[in-house]
């Protein structure tokens, strides 16, 4: 059996030509496997490409069909489409802008506001997005912010007669009109409250007047104290009313039966 010994290096008898060969050929696999790669990661950019084609594509049409229905008042199926869409175009601030004024065409106030936010968000420079969340905010009763909503929206298109004429004139005329509201109600607060701190007129009690109304009321005291009637019942069923005097009471018979005051 032959004895176990080192192994010598390989390249020790390789000579310098087979050794330039290989690494050339080992130069050229790489070349290879580089345009492998390359080929993989430009197919797979262009199948992502398809793929978000197809996505806005699908969205489209999704989003043209909800219009069509929210136009013939078919509101819950429209968001049921404008919400597929968003799935395959979250980012589309389009939908959700379409989507709060189908919200608030159905009163749902809180939902539309939401939608609003969500589309100025992901469009900050949409003047359509900010008119509809103004509109949103209106109907939830918050002014201030509605008019806000309405000063951005005409900084970014100011020549929308819409927005100036009807919007923000609609919303500072309520904000007027809250504001009176608030001021009546103060003063109306600090009326009653001025009310009931007022002190209770001074009544002179030593009058004339008082000390004779006093004196004839205590008298019919007296007089009423001083006869008092008692209803006696006998066996036999008679009733009889009896006027007793003070120190002097009557007193029934053997017969006494019942004895009511």
């Amino acid at each position: 059996m032959a004895s176990f010994g080192w192994k010598r290096k390989i390249g020790e008898k390789v000579s310098k030509a087979t050794s330039q060969q290989f690494e050339a050929e080992a130069a050229d696999d790489k070349d290879l496997a580089d345009d492998d790669d390359a080929n993989w990661m430009h197919a797979a950019k262009r199948k992502k490409e398809v793929l978000l084609e197809d996505c806005v594509k699908k969205s489209k049409q999704l989003k043209d069909e909800g219009a069509s229905l929210a136009e013939n008042r078919r509101y819950q199926e429209a968001i049921h489409k404008w919400d597929e869409a968003l799935q395959l175009t979250p980012e589309d601030a389009t939908l959700y802008e379409m989507k709060s004024q189908v919200l608030m065409s159905l009163h749902e106030m809180f939902p539309a506001v939401h939608a609003a936010e969500m589309a100025v968000q992901r469009n900050p420079r949409s003047w359509d997005a900010w008119q509809t969340l103004g509109r949103a905010q209106l109907g939830l009763g918050e002014i201030g912010l509605a008019i806000r909503s309405f000063q951005v929206s005409l900084h970014i298109f100011p020549m929308n007669p819409e927005v100036w004429k009807e919007d923000l004139s609609w919303a500072r005329k309520l904000h007027e009109q809250q504001k009176a509201t608030k001021t009546e109600a103060v003063q109306a607060l600090a009326k009653e409250k001025e009310l009931a701190q007022e002190s209770i007129p001074d009544y002179d009690f030593e009058s004339d007047e008082i000390v004779a109304v006093c004196a004839a009321i205590a008298e019919k005291e007296k007089a009423l104290s001083a006869a008092k009637t008692v209803v006696i019942v006998s066996a036999s069923g008679t009733v009889e009313t009896v006027t007793e005097k003070e120190n002097c009471p009557a007193t029934p018979d053997e017969t006494l039966f019942i004895r009511a005051r």
